[in-house]
């Protein structure tokens, strides 16, 4: 339980529901031990047990406590019903209602407070699973699926917190509902309540030894649905591409075989996990059948047990089964949920690898320049970044060009801190970007990236999402600005038309548009243009050119393009190759030079002719 017991942290704030659950949970384990007892009384009015008692009796110490109660009962029933024994009868009948109704209430009551303790207790740890993977880096998801990390916040939590009742459970309440029961059946019978000791250790070390592997199956299941998830959601975001090669068959097969291992170890895990109740009920009646054949010697032969406290013995015998069933069920439902909380555990204590000032400045706008020096990066072992210098100045437009993979996309991606260099600086005015404060370093910065990724809300959200205080006024001169405006006013409900799915509603020029928006609104010191127009048609990409005309003028500016035309007017031109920067130069003397640049212009031409 050692992960679980760190989950159950999050019930501190909680801890008034959790006192009041005990409380009411311990009455309701005294009421059903004593509802079970007060049957006693009433069967002896209908068998004529005892014979009535004429004085009331007198408390003489814990050593004459059971004649005691027996008496003081038989005494007040005696003078309620007088010489009409069915008067006793009602009284009987009466006690048992009232100890049945208060016992249902407090179980009502425990129910209830404990339902605020796990909902609140899955509310906090979903928040702050989330608030963890939003802050988490970006290499973090490299290499893990987000079918996985969406199991972990749905499925895995909700293990978490329906486990929360057998936790209660298992400490508070049916251990004492079996504690209970066992004090009354000690005062009716101590010889038969010896015998009971004897065995229920023994039904307790069966039952765990079946439920040694079920922590292990329940990781194993939990693996498989975070596989099936991932599954799912790569087949829904590639499904064009899937019917485009006729791929169905081949994705049918792979998930069939997921579902497949799915149903093996759910299979082995539930056989498990069903075992416990009947497992526990046969070990139980086992038991009982025990008592009787003891019992009723001690009735029968011995004489030292009357046939009514024998009856309700039996009675509060079996009154034990179902806690002790109960604890069988949540000691397994514990191990389960601590593989869950493990797997939580695992995403929560992710350390980041960001570097980070231990007192970070706010980050002002650009003044002066960014700087790379020396800057080398790699993923993992791989170097992909040699020995990157350069300087962008205030109010300048450098461009990064060069063929896919020569590193151009990861430049932008250091500077805006999704990753650290493993070597070298990056400076934002003089200052190393490591001793500002991230969030507001990234407010100084803009990214219009390929893929406009857009989120299923109103247009409205969507422009206003880098500045949510934006007036309307502002986020409409914004896509104005952005040749977004026209466009937008023609949707049914203009600015609050929902775009739906990753806006999936606009077309391609659209969507860049809204995100061009987006920048504007921010008004930020640095653009960043990560090939903005090259999944655009021709009509769409100068429809958006213009739009980022708008954005870079007199903004410090750097682009990254495949398509050459479009960089033609940048003050400074990168060439990067394999990670490295061979050239560099305005357009003009990077053509005079007749290098690599020249060789890329060369052959965009003609694959354009």
């Amino acid at each position: 339980m050692t992960h679980f017991k760190t989950i159950l942290h999050y019930a501190k704030p909680y801890k008034t529901y959790a006192v009041w659950n005990i409380v009411f949970n311990a009455l309701y384990a005294l009421f059903s031990a004593l509802a079970m007892a007060a049957l006693i009384p009433m069967l002896n009015v209908l068998f004529k047990q005892v014979p009535p008692v004429a004085e009331k009796p007198i408390y003489q110490g814990i050593n004459t406590l059971k004649p005691f109660v027996a008496d003081s009962i038989n005494y007040h029933l005696g003078a309620v019903a007088g010489e009409d024994p069915s008067q006793g009868l009602w009284l009987a009948v009466g006690l048992i209602l009232v100890l049945f109704l208060l016992k249902n209430l407090f179980n009502y009551l425990a129910m209830y407070y404990i339902t605020y303790l796990r909902n609140g207790v899955l509310k906090d740890i979903r928040n702050q699973v989330y608030q963890k993977l939003i802050h988490l880096p970006m290499g973090y998801f490299t290499d893990r699926k987000k079918g996985d990390l969406m199991t972990r916040m749905t499925t895995d939590v909700l293990e978490v917190q329906h486990s929360m009742l057998s936790v209660l459970e298992l400490m508070v309440r049916e251990p004492l509902t079996i504690l209970f029961t066992l004090v009354v059946m000690m005062l009716i019978s101590p010889q038969l309540t010896l015998f009971v000791f004897v065995f229920i250790p023994i039904s307790g070390w069966i039952i765990s030894v079946v439920g040694k592997s079920l922590k292990k199956q329940s990781e194993q299941v939990q693996d498989i649905q975070g596989q099936m998830l991932a599954q799912t959601e790569e087949t829904i975001t590639g499904l064009k591409m899937i019917k485009a090669f006729v791929a169905e068959n081949h994705f049918s097969q792979k998930f069939s075989k997921i579902t497949q291992q799915f149903f093996q170890y759910s299979n082995k895990l539930l056989n498990r996990q069903n075992l416990a109740s009947p497992l526990s009920e046969f070990l139980g009646i086992a038991v009982i059948g025990g008592l009787l054949v003891y019992g009723g010697t001690l009735v029968l032969i011995d004489g030292s047990l009357n046939a009514s406290s024998f009856i309700a013995y039996i009675s509060l015998a079996y009154n034990i089964l179902t806690p002790a069933k109960a604890i069988s069920k949540a000691a397994y439902g514990v191990k389960k949920a601590d593989a869950a909380a493990g797997r939580i555990i695992e995403l929560l204590e992710e350390t980041d690898p960001i570097q980070k000032a231990e007192r970070p400045v706010v980050a002002a706008p650009l003044t002066q320049s960014i700087r790379f020096e020396g800057v080398h990066f790699g993923y993992g072992a791989k170097e992909v970044l040699h020995n990157i210098n350069f300087e962008i100045k205030q109010g300048q437009t450098v461009a990064l060009v060069g063929q896919s993979g020569s590193g151009k996309s990861t430049l932008a991606q250091l500077l805006l801190r999704f990753y650290d260099p493993t070597q070298g600086t990056i400076l934002w005015d003089e200052s190393p970007v490591f001793s500002l404060e991230i969030g507001s370093l990234r407010q100084q910065m803009a990214l219009v990236a390929q893929d406009a990724l857009l989120f299923h809300d109103s247009i409205v959200h969507n422009i206003a999402m880098g500045k949510p205080d934006a007036s309307r006024e502002s986020i409409i001169q914004a896509a104005k600005a952005a040749h977004a405006h026209e466009f937008i006013e023609q949707l049914e409900n203009s600015y609050d038309t929902s775009i739906g799915d990753a806006g999936n509603k606009l077309s391609g020029g659209q969507k860049q548009r809204i995100s061009i928006a987006r920048a504007l609104l921010t008004n930020p010191s640095l653009l960043i243009l990560d090939e903005a127009t090259s999944a655009l048609d021709t009509q769409s990409e100068r429809g958006v050119q213009e739009a980022l005309n708008i954005l870079m003028k007199d903004r410090t500016t750097l682009v990254i393009a495949h398509r050459l035309s479009t960089v033609q007017h940048a003050d400074l031109i990168l060439v990067m190759h394999q990670g490295k920067i061979v050239e560099r130069g305005t357009h003009q003397s990077l053509i005079e030079n007749n290098g690599y640049y020249q060789q890329l212009v060369s052959m965009q031409q003609l694959a354009a002719d």
